[in-house]
């Protein structure tokens, strides 16, 4: 009877320890029920909030979107009215020249006239009539990509010739010709082309072709302008630029030191030294001798100049900036003092790709021959006289 009573009371408390036991365990799936649903609760408000957070996302890149786009509106405007103001002014400026404010005796106008003639005569003597001066820039045409970034592009002056010549890059002795324009348009790359390895490798971009011959500065350990004949495939002349302490002559072109150019009048250089090195200075050369017959300095100022041309016994700086933007011819000196940097319109050139690597002049066709960023551009030029009587 005892052993029984024993036995019901261990069963009673076996009963009453599982008993707490399950309490116990309820009473943590309902904490953890609890949890759960505050972590529902809050993983919901967050997604809720996340949503809300995406969709103002979404409406603010929406708003950026059509503020950009209005802004780029905005900015093609601007720029548009800008190269119509620019084409405008140089309209007015080609079409209405400045007014006198008194009236002038017509025998002082015939003085004045004879006596810069005069002054033209004891400064420099002309080898031609020419009297030409930029109006402005007719016609653009781009012709292909071919080579780097930089380079010169021009055409023998002789007109029996009609040839076309590529230096592609800053540095070689190989150059490329082309029977016509023609012919280098419709070629793919250079394959249309035949190649001549020049005596010694050109440098910069101021190489021209002036009736049949080639001639491009050389430098090892001097600074050389070398004449090579196209049609015999020889060196004809070379002789060392007789200047001191040369330095880059364009601030945006660093590589040309000195630039040959080609007009009316015959064969210049274009350089700077250190002992003017704020400005470009002009020289005018013997296409025969190489000798300098007279030199120049100019008020055109390096910085900033990207290249330059030579028409009629004028020098044309074109101008940029380092971020490449919209090329001007800024700066004009006339070895004749006929025309000046006042007097000469403002001509922009048309927009483009970078900025001019070189610029060649073609007396016969009145073309410029440039190279942009890889483009070979011809600009037409429009021309008037520097002295209207």
């Amino acid at each position: 009877m005892r052993g029984l009573v024993v036995l019901v009371t261990l069963a009673c408390f076996a009963t009453a320890q599982h008993q707490a036991l399950i309490d116990y365990l309820e009473r943590r799936l309902l904490a953890i029920e609890d949890r759960i649903s505050l972590w529902h609760e809050q993983t919901t408000r967050y997604a809720s909030e996340l949503r809300e957070l995406k969709q103002q996302m979404v409406s603010q890149l929406e708003n950026l979107d059509k503020e950009k786009e209005a802004l780029r509106m905005n900015i093609d405007s601007v720029g548009t009215r800008v190269d119509r103001v620019e084409r405008e002014l140089d309209y007015l400026e080609t079409q209405n020249g400045a007014q006198p404010c008194v009236d002038v005796d017509d025998k002082l106008i015939e003085q004045q006239v004879t006596g810069v003639k005069e002054k033209q005569k004891s400064k420099y003597s002309q080898l031609s009539d020419c009297s030409d001066m930029i109006s402005s820039i007719k016609a653009m045409k781009i012709l292909k990509r071919v080579g780097g970034q930089k380079g010169t592009w021009t055409k023998d002056t002789n007109r029996a010739s009609g040839k076309v010549y590529i230096f592609n890059g800053t540095e070689d002795d190989i150059i490329h010709a082309f029977a016509s324009v023609q012919d280098f348009t419709r070629s793919s790359g250079m394959s249309l082309s035949s190649t001549l390895k020049l005596p010694s490798a050109w440098r910069g971009t101021g190489h021209v072709v002036y009736n049949n011959y080639v001639y491009y500065m050389s430098q090892a350990d001097e600074l050389k302008v070398v004449k090579h004949d196209l049609q015999n495939n020889s060196l004809t002349d070379s002789a060392v630029f007789p200047v001191q302490d040369h330095v880059p002559v364009y601030g945006l072109t660093p590589e040309t030191v000195i630039d040959l150019a080609v007009d009316e009048e015959g064969l210049w250089a274009i350089y700077a030294t250190q002992q003017n090195e704020r400005y470009i200075s002009l020289a005018k050369m013997d296409t025969s001798s190489l000798d300098i017959e007279q030199m120049w300095d100019t008020n055109c100022p390096r910085e900033n100049a990207e290249a330059a041309f030579v028409i009629c016994g004028t020098l044309y700086v074109v101008y940029n900036t380092k971020q490449p933007g919209r090329s001007r011819v800024q700066c004009v000196f006339d070895v004749n003092d006929m025309v000046t940097s006042e007097d000469a319109p403002l001509v922009y050139f048309p927009k483009r790709y970078g900025s001019h690597s070189s610029l060649k002049y073609n007396p016969h066709e009145k073309l410029l021959y440039a190279w942009d960023d890889g483009y070979q551009i011809l600009y037409k030029l429009t021309m008037k006289k520097k002295l209207e009587i």
